[in-house]
């Protein structure tokens, strides 16, 4: 089977679902030829997708224009749909011919819609995988707008049109879909390293593949604690450590940490579960999918909610200690890598 892959390139989190899903279905497909097109850092795809493949550097849709990671600028974000929709039937034919070119048995995006459109023009099956769909964001931020509508059919259209919407778990409901095939949590797990900081303990700060700066220079020193950030933030905090610096992926680096502060995001929310890891999380600004994935967290995880203000104050101590002396709840099992490979390779049997 020739797959297809679209991979939304703003920040990790449409990776973080996908690579285990095509690591499932290369396990019982040896011969799988793999084509992957996103605009991502080769680096960041070949550390997630362990089997080979093809890349084809870009990307087909922008979600939304982000002020940072927890805020859209909605009147960027506005006029991008609009000029990506004036020629829409256009960027259809075009799409539709490269994948008549490129001949995949399979389409799977996450979470494009322009490629299940172009798939749909092509005569190729085509399957989306995501917690999320544009369409139903779309709707609530612009479904009041007079010249939403018809932007909104369009992009409805295109992921109605594909066999399966494997929607994970968690999940936004999305109800205006007919072609819902709902999987379980989809998370890869990590293994466990010493980070070597003794008896301190280490705090990841990770909001996402979206720049995000939090004033760690200025945070109080709390005693026993290790501030684990990127290194592009040069860092001056004499508690901050580099977290590049221990050479380890982020999944095993998520689950060797004492505990991540974070966004709601289906990524790093799933992962943390999975692999054990407490989470203090601020909240995005009217961001509809946050609901689902946070009381989903709060059922399978020891997490709790961080304000704003006390995040970028630092004043972190007393929640930090409320997560470490609460129950930690059974682990999730991720078993949802596996079920949407099986409906992917049924999806590719009955075209072979």
């Amino acid at each position: 089977m020739h797959l297809f892959v679209d991979i939304f390139s703003y920040g990790y989190g449409h990776l973080a679902i996908t690579a285990p899903v095509l690591n499932a279905l290369a396990a019982n497909l040896p011969e799988l030829r793999l084509t992957v097109r996103s605009g991502l850092p080769p680096a960041k795809l070949r550390q997630r997708i362990h089997v080979p493949f093809e890349l084809l550097h870009g990307s087909t849709d922008f979600g939304f224009v982000m002020v940072d990671a927890t805020r859209i600028d909605r009147g960027a974000s506005a006029l991008a749909y609009r000029a990506a929709h004036a020629g829409w039937t256009n960027r259809v034919a075009g799409e539709s011919a490269f994948l008549d070119e490129l001949r995949p048995d399979v389409v799977l995006t996450n979470v494009s819609y322009l490629p299940l459109a172009g798939a749909a023009e092509a005569g190729i099956p085509a399957v989306s995988l995501c917690s999320l769909n544009w369409a139903d964001l779309f709707a609530h931020y612009f479904g009041s707008e007079s010249w939403a509508l018809p932007i909104h059919e369009q992009i409805q259209d295109a992921y109605r049109s594909a066999r399966h919407f494997l929607r994970v778990t968690p999940s936004m409901a999305m109800e205006s879909l007919d072609n819902i095939a709902p999987v379980g949590p989809i998370a890869a797990l990590g293994q466990k390293h010493d980070l070597g900081l003794g008896q301190d303990k280490a705090v990841l700060i990770a909001m996402g593949g979206i720049a995000h700066l939090l004033p760690v220079d200025h945070w109080p020193r709390l005693p026993g604690i290790r501030w684990l950030v990127a290194e592009a933030w040069q860092c001056r905090h004499p508690d901050a450590l580099a977290f590049e610096s221990f050479g380890l992926s982020f999944t095993d680096l998520l689950r060797s940490v004492d505990a991540v502060i974070t966004k709601p995001g289906y990524g790093t929310f799933t992962e943390a579960a999975c692999n054990g890891t407490p989470v203090l999380y601020q909240r995005r600004v009217d961001w509809p999918e946050q609901d689902c994935l946070i009381e989903w967290l709060t059922q399978n995880a020891r997490c709790a909610e961080i304000a704003e203000d006390n995040l970028h104050a630092g004043r972190l101590g007393k929640a930090l200690e409320h997560l470490w002396q609460s129950p930690a709840p059974p682990l999730p099992t991720p078993n949802g890598a596996a079920q949407a490979a099986a409906l992917i390779r049924a999806v590719g049997s009955r075209t072979s």
